[in-house]
């Protein structure tokens, strides 16, 4: 699927293909809920990094967190979160160890998505006590990772056709 995603102020404007285009699975996690907001989670979709497309790249910033190694020394993480520089909306992520995968944000995407059959909710360990966890009983619940990725799940749950 063709995805076209933008941010609020207009200075950024991508595009790519999309295999997993489905809105379903909600991270929780601290990084993605204090990057992304809104609910108290984020949603990433699957895209091809290879046909991804930027206008206004010139204001893309990359922010890669900062954690503690083995030995107590600070390391950035190999996960990029990619924003526009002016309006601070988060756009897409990316992490080098699948440089054949971006995964634009849903919240970025001006494409008509498809509904999900249902959700996944993922990183619940790491979840702020504010924060409901809405949904159906058919919704999948994880402390951490879930038991299927973005690929798995969308060849289960999704034609393409539909």
């Amino acid at each position: 699927m063709h995805l076209e995603g933008s941010c609020s102020c207009g200075a950024v404007r991508f595009s790519l293909e999309s295999r997993e285009p489905v809105p379903f699975m909600r991270c929780y996690c601290s990084i993605c809920r204090k990057t992304q907001g809104g609910g108290g989670f984020s949603i990433n979709l699957g895209g091809d990094a290879r046909t991804l497309e930027v206008e206004g790249r010139d204001h893309v910033r990359v922010y890669r967190a900062e954690f503690p190694d083995a030995q107590g020394r600070i390391e950035p993480s190999p996960h990029e979160r990619h924003f526009c520089g002016r309006c601070g909306s988060h756009l897409w992520a990316w992490h080098g160890q699948w440089p054949d995968l971006v995964h634009p944000l849903a919240s970025a995407i001006d494409t008509p998505l498809p509904t999900p059959p249902h959700h996944v909710h993922l990183m619940l360990g790491s979840k702020a006590n504010w924060v409901p966890v809405e949904g159906t009983a058919a919704d999948g619940h994880f402390d951490e990772y879930p038991d299927v990725s973005l690929a798995e799940w969308h060849d289960a749950h999704w034609d393409e056709e539909t």
